[in-house]
Formats: C-alpha cells, structure tokens, sequence
C-alpha cells in the first residue's frame, strides 16, 4: 500500500487558500452526509461538522485546535475546537444562508433548489476562485491508503465518489486545475505531523519542545561557501578540514541555528548586494527527537537574518569552547520570557568571574571543595580525572593556597613533584580544567535554576568544541576525545550529549576509533571543490586507519607521505631519476645527499635507494 505524498498535501494546501471555508468544510460535510435538497430534514449539523473536521482537519495530535487550509481573516489557519458549532454558525445561517432551507434555532436543514447558484453569487461577490478539484481531493483523503499503481485521477474519483459530487456541482463549483510538482505524488508510509509541520505553522496551544539538538544546517551563499549541507548524528560530530574553509564558520551558525544568538559577528552573504539570495536552513530534534526544519532567508534591506516569531529555536543547554579561548553558554531555564540572551565569556571570565552571571572557575572551585555536601566538587573531580593527560596522572584538586598579590584563594593541582596553583598551569592543563569546570558548572546550575522553576533538568544537551586538539601534547590528543564522551556519566544517568567537535588532529582521529559507532555518530571534512574553487562539505564514511601515519595520508587530512615536506621532495626527485634509464652519478650523487639530510637512518626508503644506485655503479 501507497500513501499521498508530504510534497503533494504541502502543494494542495497552498492551492486552497483562496478557497472559503463554507466551501472546503459545510459543503463537503452537507454533501458527505447526504442533505436532502428541497425537503428539510433533521440534520445535526454541529455534530456532523465536527466529525467532518476530526477526520480531515486535526492534523496536530497532540492539539486541540483544527487546520483548515482556506481563505482566512488575518491569516488565522488555526481554528479552535468550538469553531464547528460557533465559528461557522454565522457563514452557514447569514453569508451561505440563501443556499440552506432552515429556520432559526430548528435543527431542519435542506439544500435550496438553486443552492449551487446561491454558492456561486456569494463566492463571485467575494472573488472566490472554484475549488481546485485535485488540491480538494488530496487534501480531505490525505490519510487513506492506496493501491501500488494509484494515481491522482484515482484520488478524485474517490472523492467524487466519497462526497456525492454530482456532475452538475463538478462544473459549476470545481475546476480541473492540477498545479503539483514534478515529484512523486505517493510515498511508503503516511504523512506524519512532523512532516506537514516544517511547512505550516504549530498550533496555539502547542507547547514548545524541549531538550534539542542540530539534526541538519544548511548554509546557502553564506560565508565562504556556495552550497553546504550537513546532517548531523545524534551523538558524535567530527569535522575536519584545512584553515580557512569553514569550519569555524559552520560551527558558529550551527550555534545561532541552535539559540538565535551570535558568538560574534553575524554571518555575512557570500555575495554583496543581494545578487544572490543567502539563507540557512536548519533542523532542531526536540524531546521527541522529531526534526523540525526552518529556512532562514537574510534581509539584505536591514542586513539581517530575517527570523521570525515562529522559527524561535527549540530551548535546550548548550556549551561551545570556541578556538580563541572563549566559551558561550545558553541555558534555557535562565532564558525565561522570550529571552534570547546568551552568556559569551572570555577565558579571563570563565577563571575570574563576570558580575551576577558566573563566579568564575577559583571561586567556584574553592567554594565547592569547602562545601560539605561535596557536590558538584565530586563531580569536578571525576571529570577532571577523565580529561587527564595520559603521562601526569590525573589531574587531582590539592589544598587551596595563597599567592602574592591576590587576596583570593587558589585552587591547586597535585602534580608528581608538588601542589601548583591553578593560575600557574601550562596552557594545556588550563583548556582542559576551564572546558571541564564549564561543563560541570553550567550543569549544575541547570539544575539549581530547574529547581527554583519546579521544572525536571534537561536530559539532552550539546557540546561543541573548536580545535579539540589545541596547546595539548601528542599523547593528549590521543586520549581527548574519548574522555570527553564519557563525561556524561558522570553527570546525569539518563543524560544524552551530542557532540559536535572540529579537529586538525590525525591523534584526535586516530582516538576515535575506539569509541566510533556509525549508527550514532558521523565524521565530516570540507575541502576546496576541484570543479568551482568553492569550500564543500562532504560525510565521509568512517575507515579505521590504525596508525597515525595511515591517517595522515588517508583522505581526511590528504597528505601524499607521512614525512616532512623536505623528504618528500627528496624522494620524489629520487623516484624520478629511477625511472631513467641512463642517470648521471652527479645527479644520483645529489640525491643522495638530499636524502641524507632529510631521511632518517631506518627509513623504509634507504633499501630501495641503495639498491639502485648502486645498480648504477654509484659509491655511496
């Protein structure tokens, strides 16, 4: 079995909307249910009416409100549940009430003798189009299944049929109008509200849905780029690629798509003065891990992006380490009232804190450590020893301590050889402990800020990081990323994190192999198009390379030898020379020396070398 196709009820009810309601609801349910014409009979018209709309125009489960696709006053597609029995009472007895044999208050109702006449003087006074029969058809049969080989002439048929049109009506009232999209007009499985939702508005009383996360973002002459689309996975996102195409860039909207904040600047069209049009697409999974997408255009008048009431995002919390040391926080249960703030702290605000908005990194920790509950102190602690670099043990919280010049308090680390105060830490130690200390304290006061709501905490949250791997030694790289997920369990049982990390490292990469699963995660790489110069994003499938140098020359980072770029050219020229059939000794003698100065002594090259040069009857 078939079902209609999400593009063909989106194009049938654009169709409509010049459409009266009296025409798409009263008409149709009179017709259904078979209204005598001329002879009055007891019709209960409410009741039919509302069965009417609970079959074709409850569209929302989860709403009391109907969707009706037709002409409307002040755009209002959305009519409440009383509209049956209150809103088309006044349309059905005075605007349509010349159609209709009935008395007030009676419950006899029949069609006049020139009832069609009478539908067509009011929809010619209003400028009323006739109803497109296909559009009509597909839109009140949206539901039913169909046979494999149905087509749309079988659709209206049906509803001829289903609806008692008589030939006459078909004329008169309908036209035979077919303006759909070169799509397929069926599909395997019905449409669902999710579907129809990304295309109409949500009802009035639908409440806003909680706890999301990027399920796609989609940049159209914006940046650097012409066209990028990524569908992100529900857990882990790499992206990968070379400086300056755009990594940064799509990390940046991927934030604004998520909060409508900026970090920074805005983003700016690709092309001045609107010679083409830019705009961002992005989808937001809520609670219920359904996507629903918005297509943001830029207004260029107002050098903006152009983001209505109703493409507001799905709350949810959400930290982003940005590459220049700063982080941004957005928390719902802080955004109250339709704010759109978020918090942007430098990395000095982070460590020292910023007015009433975050304690900062040595008060918070000396202050957690001191509390005799231990939380989240043992928290911190946990996540902390999970981020550790792997040759200095963990990084374990001593005894605060004094230092010159601050009349504060400072947290310490217990390295091997002594207690360190925080402030002296390398660069390093610094980005990981600030990384972990926001995590944890941007979930704990989550949770302290759902509580004074009497709301449950977030059980879905979002990490982004930029450049994972900065300041942290080799050995560090390659343990950084798999500590980094499982940080949630330290946080929340049930807690679920997607990721969205963009690295250069081939260690990060070659980190990821242990803990890679391709039915939750994906990995990314943009590079230079070889057709049009343009920076492209393209999902790779995940290959394990195993050693670091597999990966460096692997696709993702494109390196032709996991040499430096002085032995490479060495042996690039050494490969040349043999392939000729007569080299000089001079020039094989050269060579040689580059070779010398570039390789190391156990390089996998030097047998092939030797082998032929002295072939060639060089001394060597």
């Amino acid at each position: 079995m078939i079902y209609l196709s999400v593009e063909y009820i989106i194009n049938a009810i654009q169709q409509l909307k010049s459409v009266h309601p009296f025409l798409g609801i009263t008409f149709l349910t009179c017709k259904k249910n078979g209204l005598p014409i001329g002879t009055p009979v007891k019709f209960p018209m409410d009741t039919f009416t509302r069965n009417f709309m609970d079959d074709v125009h409850r569209v929302c489960p989860s709403s009391e409100f109907y969707f009706q696709p037709y002409e409307t006053v002040k755009g209002k597609q959305w009519v409440a549940a009383k509209y049956p029995s209150a809103g088309l009472q006044a349309i059905n007895t005075q605007t349509f009430g010349a159609a209709f044999i009935h008395d007030r208050k009676s419950k006899l109702w029949a069609w006049c003798n020139d009832y069609i006449a009478q539908i067509q003087k009011v929809a010619t006074n209003k400028k009323e189009k006739k109803i497109p029969l296909a559009a009509m058809a597909i839109w009140t049969l949206k539901n039913c299944k169909w046979k494999d080989t149905a087509t749309i002439d079988d659709v209206t048929d049906r509803f001829l049929s289903d609806y008692n049109i008589t030939p006459v009506e078909r004329e008169l009232l309908f036209s035979n109008e077919c303006a759909f999209p070169k799509v397929a007009a069926f599909q395997s499985e019905p449409t669902t509200w999710n579907q129809l939702s990304n295309n109409i508005s949500a009802p009035p009383d639908a409440a806003p849905d909680q706890e999301g996360t990027l399920s796609k973002i989609e940049l159209v002459n914006v940046g650097p780029c012409d066209h990028v689309e990524m569908i992100l996975s529900p857990r882990l996102n790499i992206i990968t690629g070379d400086n300056g195409l755009g990594k940064t860039f799509l990390m940046d909207c991927a934030w604004w798509a998520l909060t409508n904040t900026w970090v920074g600047n805005e983003a700016r069209p690709k092309y001045a003065e609107g010679s083409k049009r830019a705009s961002i697409t992005f989808s937001i999974a809520g609670k219920s891990k359904i996507a629903q997408e918005k297509k943001i255009l830029y207004d260029n008048k107002n050098m903006t992006w152009k983001r209505s009431s109703d493409t507001a995002t799905i709350p949810g919390l959400i930290i982003y380490a940005l590459v220049d040391g700063s982080y941004a926080v957005w928390d719902p249960s802080k955004n109250t009232m339709g704010s759109t703030e978020s918090l942007v702290f430098t990395r000095q605000e982070v460590w020292n804190g910023f007015g009433t908005s975050i304690e900062g990194l040595i008060r918070d920790w000396v202050k957690w450590q001191n509390t005799p509950s231990k939380y989240p102190f043992e928290v911190f602690k946990q996540v902390l020893a999970t981020m550790s670099p792997p040759d200095m043990g963990e990084l374990a919280p001593g005894d605060p301590t004094r230092i010159p010049n601050d009349s504060r308090e400072i947290p310490t680390i217990r390295y091997p050889y002594g207690l360190v105060p925080i402030t002296s830490s390398s660069a390093g130690v610094g980005r990981i402990v600030t990384l972990s200390y926001l995590i944890v304290w941007a979930w704990n006061e989550h949770k302290e800020n759902c509580k004074l709501r009497g709301i449950k905490p977030d059980s879905r949250i979002v990490v982004m990081v930029d450049e994972l791997e900065a300041h942290l030694h080799p050995k560090w790289q390659r343990t950084i990323l798999p500590a980094l997920i499982g940080v949630q369990k330290f946080l929340a049982d049930k807690l679920e994190i997607q990721f969205i990390i963009a690295t250069h490292s081939p260690l990060v990469m070659a980190s990821s192999e242990a803990i890679f699963n391709v039915e939750t995660d994906k990995l990314f790489q943009i590079q230079l198009s070889a057709e049009t110069s343009d920076a492209c994003l393209t999902e790779e499938n995940y290959i394990k390379y195993g050693q670091v140098n597999s990966w460096l020359t692997s696709p993702i980072f494109q390196l032709k030898q996991a040499r430096s770029t002085g032995a490479e050219q060495a042996i690039n020229e050494a490969k040349e020379l043999q392939l000729d059939d007569n080299p000089s000794d001079l020039d094989v003698q050269a060579v040689h020396q580059k070779l010398l100065q570039c390789l190391a002594q156990n390089d996998p090259f030097w047998p092939r070398w030797i082998y032929f040069a002295e072939k060639h009857g060089v001394v060597l």
